[in-house]
């Protein structure tokens, strides 16, 4: 069939709504001029009475389309970006609009009306149909993209429908509207499915040039207004790689100096992967086993990358919060401590205080928002949930992660659920707006499209060397199966090695095995989960370090969090069963010096009898014991492939459990049916029922908590500061704590629930940190632990 968008396939029968056959209430024969002694129409309103202070609203409109068209010109959307800068406040052309600036209690949508006009006779042709694209933009530059079609009033045809705004139509002469070249040049899709998709990430990438230049102009107005300046100004990335290399190789030169076997493959490795930063750009996989080095050659990788294709930006993502910041680190003592901004806060940024979200910040703050800086540091949360958000607060960002190279460690760890979503929004990049992506792990999951349905192409594309050789090469250990075992026979263990690791499946168990390595009088255990807030933890970490080095007994019992990349070296580990995947990654914390032999450096695998795994773990191991029958050697690149291609195709549909990709729909005749609002509030990386508590036992975060009872300061500066302080803990478990008196919300009335506390502070023991089990009957007289 023949569409808008070009020649594609019909894969989907489903009716379609035809927004430009909708009425447009107030269109050409109804509009009137403004019966006002005042003729001039305005975006903002200022202090001076006489309005001589104000935004001229053309002027804002000017403003907006210029520096949306300058974002969406490296991308090929300039002509898209201008025209929905131009259009997306046009509904501030009515009376009721400039009654509301000069203080009338009303409201007034003032953005669906350039959405509707769009969806009219502007444009023709195929631009007809990115003109479409550019009406959900306008449409949600205030509450976010929105769906076609739902059960809310707030989807864009409702919207459209319903619209009556009389616009005056001097409109017309003050905006120099060109509905035509808003064609992007895009790679053909292989049928509608593909193209649909194609076209919704172009609409985000139109939204986000839109939102960002209207954040933008209208915070210079108001800066200029209150005679303050905003320092927004970061160096390109192109500007600084000479610098950046110059420093890279002086910190290259200061490791060489130990030349040992190890460090002397560590820049082999790095030598073959540099050269590799001359060939084509689009996606690349660099599988290196755990101490391979593989954070510097994937930074050096994207610094030589990027001088020979000119990409602006370095985006590296990582699966854990935990390790954000020690990453961040590495990067700032090469690069300098200006050059990179870490983004990984949990926090939601509009959520807390809407009002104070446009108040002016500091540049790192700011940077936060639209990722300006040359080199980000942040999460798969925050690069994939701004990829697939509908909200302008996450969307701002969009924009510049195009013409990045984008490095995923752990690539194994996207969200099974989320795969396919995944998968797809990095090939787009790729092919369509100038992404190098690096897939960089040591257990490379079967993503080729050779071995999974839907995958992406990869064939010849590793940067490694010889993955399959430096799998041996770097082997440290040895995987045993070691059966099931109880918790008496895990003391046996912990009591005949000193210094031990033993990772279990679920927080109850580490618990109650803590304490009764405890009662048998075991020097040195150490108890780690996440019922210790991320400040604690790391003093911990700190203590496990030290006493390895000294070789003091460390006997650490700890949940997966420790298989995070966190860096510690036992010459023993035990995992409970998971996945084949988590077994590696507990491997990676054993001899991981490589100082020991590998014959002693064991890591046993048991089961567990006494205790419960959930249902995904069960499958897990279920596809891990399978690769006992085909693989006599787990830790062999072919198992791990294997293992992956096992788990992918047991799963199926459900890598994208939510059906993400299903919401983007190209109807018989090419009109969109996107379904932007819904994915978005689905596609959540990390689903849980945990929710926070603030744990204030130290100074630090007793004085913040103190600033929560004040409301000079915005809940979202507050909650930044907290993060460290902070425990997740079932919902159902706070509610109990909150009814018995050993939680409360801090100044509900001003920050609603966001800030829960903990009061009763025997409930936090430092061996150990939050019990939360039993709070109905537990106080700070009676609790026994």
């Amino acid at each position: 069939m023949q569409n808008a968008f070009g020649d594609c396939h019909h894969i989907n029968n489903k009716p379609s709504i035809d927004a430009r056959t909708l009425p447009i209430a107030g269109g050409n024969s109804e509009l009137r001029s403004m019966n006002s002694d005042d003729p001039m129409f305005y975006a903002h309103s200022g202090t001076s009475g006489d309005k001589s202070d104000w935004q001229i609203l053309k002027d804002h409109l000017a403003q907006v389309a210029e520096i949306a068209a300058s974002m969406g010109a490296p991308l090929g959307l300039e002509e898209a970006a201008r025209l929905a800068g131009l259009l997306h406040d046009l509904g501030k052309y009515t009376p009721e609009f400039q009654k509301r600036l000069t203080g009338a209690d009303i409201r007034v949508d003032h953005s669906t009306a350039g959405a509707a006009i769009l969806l009219g006779d502007l444009a023709n042709g195929r631009d007809k149909g990115v003109a479409e694209l550019v009406a959900y933009c306008i449409a949600g530059h205030h509450a976010g993209l929105p769906d076609r079609l739902n059960e809310t009033a707030a989807c864009l045809n409702r919207r459209v429908e319903s619209f009556g705004a009389d616009l005056d139509p001097v409109w017309k002469s003050e905006l120099a509207i060109d509905a035509t070249r808003l064609v992007p040049n895009l790679t053909k899709g292989p049928d509608l499915e593909a193209v649909a998709f194609r076209l919704s990430v172009v609409t985000r990438m139109i939204f986000s040039c839109l939102v960002d230049a209207d954040f933008k102009d209208t915070e210079a107005f108001y800066a200029a207004l209150e005679g303050r300046q905003v320092d927004r100004m970061w160096p390109s990335l192109q500007e600084l790689l000479p610098k950046f290399l110059q420093s890279f190789e002086t910190d290259m030169q200061s490791r060489s100096s130990n030349a040992t076997a190890l460090n002397r493959l560590r820049a082999d490795i790095l030598t073959h992967v540099r050269a590799g930063a001359q060939r084509e750009p689009g996606l690349f996989t660099l599988t290196v086993p755990t101490g391979g080095g593989k954070t510097l050659a994937s930074l050096a990788f994207a610094l030589d990358h990027a001088r020979t294709y000119g990409h602006t930006r370095i985006i590296y993502a990582i699966p854990f919060t935990s390790i954000v910041d020690q990453t961040a680190d590495i990067f700032r003592s090469i690069l300098g401590d200006d050059n990179v901004l870490e983004h990984h806060s949990a926090i939601d940024e509009e959520r807390f205080d809407p009002k104070a979200y446009h108040e002016s910040r500091d540049k790192l703050k700011l940077a936060m928002e639209d990722w300006a800086a040359p080199v980000v540091v942040t999460t798969n949360v925050q690069l994939f949930e701004s990829l697939f958000a509908a909200r302008t607060s996450r969307a701002r960002k969009v924009h510049n992660i195009a013409n990045s190279v984008i490095i995923l460690d752990e690539a194994q760890m996207i969200p099974r659920p989320l795969l396919k979503p995944c998968m797809r929004m990095l090939d787009e990049l790729a092919l369509n707006f100038g992404c190098t992506i690096v897939l960089c792990t040591a257990t490379q999951p079967a993503l080729d499209q050779r071995k999974l349905e839907g995958g992406l192409p990869l064939e010849g594309r590793e940067l490694a060397p010889d993955p399959n050789r430096l799998n041996d090469k770097l082997r440290r250990t040895r995987i045993v199966r070691a059966g099931p075992m109880s918790n008496a026979a895990l003391l046996t263990e912990l009591e005949v090695a000193s210094r031990v690791l033993v990772i279990v499946n679920s927080r109850k168990h580490a618990l109650e095995l803590f304490r009764e390595a405890e009662e048998a009088g075991l020097p040195g255990v150490v108890h780690l989960s996440t019922r210790q807030y991320a400040a604690h933890r790391r003093r911990i970490l700190a203590d496990v370090r030290d006493r390895l080095e000294t070789e003091k007994p460390c006997r650490l019992i700890a949940t997966s969090l420790i298989e995070a990349g966190v860096d510690v070296d036992f010459p023993r580990v035990l995992r409970a069963e998971a996945g084949l995947d988590a077994i590696i990654q507990a491997a990676g914390r054993c001899n991981r010096e490589g100082k020991r032999l590998v014959e002693e450096s064991i890591v046993s695998v048991f089961s567990t009898p006494d205790y419960s795994s959930p249902a995904e773990i069960r499958s897990l191991v279920a596809d891990m014991q399978r690769m006992l029958t085909r693989h006599e050697d787990l830790l062999s690149l072919a198992a791990i492939k294997d293992y992956f291609a096992e788990v992918y195709w047991r799963l199926g549909e459900q890598l994208d459990s939510k059906g993400i990709l299903q919401r983007f729909i190209l109807d018989r005749r090419g009109f969109t049916d996107f379904a932007f609002r819904s994915a978005a509030d689905d596609f959540c990386m990390v689903e849980s029922d945990m929710v926070p508590v603030i744990v204030a036992n130290e100074e630090a975060p007793q004085k913040y908590v103190g600033e929560l009872e004040f409301g000079g300061k915005t809940s979202r500066n507050i909650a930044q500061k907290l993060q460290s302080y902070i425990v997740q803990m079932p919902l159902n478990a706070r509610d109990l704590m909150v009814r018995n008196g050993h939680v409360s919300f801090i100044r509900p009335d001003l920050r609603g629930d966001q800030f829960a506390v903990l009061h009763s502070k025997s409930l936090y023991r430092e061996e150990v940190g939050l019990i939360w089990e039993d709070a109905d009957y537990l106080s700070i007289e009676s609790m026994i632990i």
